[in-house]
């Protein structure tokens, strides 16, 4: 396939239609020198777009990087610096760079949030969490209540360590919401929703006390260990319905 013809595959489900008001350029940010005939091969798939990972993906011979965090956002930037370095890199390899930024977060198949929704074994999932008029959480129940260290070992199957963890609501733990990344002030929508845990990927000083007052449970698992799920289950998917080679580089930060 071309790379315009897996923009148009990815546009098919992540729906990036429905997110007008993501800051995010979502889609093709960078193209590769021929996009309506060049075979993309092998895609290589990671949570930001920097040097390191472009360079990593030349490494691997990979023709397209997919991130979650792109290089351009909604206001326009002046290509100097490290921003030019970057660009230069994808130019200089001939890799393409496509990002997906809310629609993966917020998509039921390879999202960040239903992603770990799954992984914690919650069941009657329901969208949760409005952000300018875009839904891009998830919540649901567990099965049978769940302590906060049970709950630690789902999200963290492989022993990574959160950021934070705030135990100020109930022991037992039956309901959950999640917002992957930086969402710390969602947490107020889930003290509306009387929710037992709200997990996200980072919060702010503010939210302490708000925790803390309206008795509820929060995870800060780190921005970036809590979106590696949707670049994963994306690459899990390309591999599984295109063929095409899939390599997840892996930026292990802990934040």
């Amino acid at each position: 396939m071309t790379l315009h013809e897996i923009d148009a595959w990815f546009r098919s489900f992540l729906r990036m239609g429905d997110y007008a008001q993501d800051p995010s350029q979502n889609g093709i940010q960078i193209q590769n020198a021929e996009p309506d005939t060049k075979q993309i091969q092998k895609i290589a798939f990671a949570v930001d777009a920097c040097e390191e990972t472009v360079s990593r993906a030349a490494r691997l011979k990979a023709d397209m990087l997919f991130v979650h965090h792109g290089l351009f956002w909604s206001r326009e930037q002046v290509i100097t610096g490290t921003h030019y370095r970057r660009i230069r890199a994808f130019i200089e390899a001939d890799i393409a760079l496509y990002a997906c930024h809310l629609p993966l977060d917020a998509n039921e198949e390879v999202g960040n949030n239903y992603g770990l929704a799954r992984r914690l074994g919650l069941q009657n999932l329901e969208r949760f969490g409005l952000w300018k008029g875009m839904t891009i959480g998830v919540k649901g129940e567990f099965p049978e209540a769940a302590d906060l260290d049970e709950v630690l070992r789902r999200l963290f199957p492989h022993g990574e360590k959160p950021l934070s963890v705030l135990p100020f609501g109930k022991k037992a733990i039956k309901t959950a919401a999640v917002i992957s990344g930086g969402a710390g002030g969602d947490v107020s929508q889930a003290i509306e929703q009387n929710t037992d845990l709200f997990i996200t990927g980072e919060i702010g000083h503010e939210q302490y006390h708000e925790a803390l007052e309206n008795g509820i449970n929060l995870i800060a698992g780190g921005h970036y260990q809590t979106e590696t799920v949707g670049v994963t289950l994306a690459a899990k998917k390309v591999n599984r319905d295109l063929g095409i080679e899939t390599v997840f580089i892996d930026m292990p930060t802990g934040l």
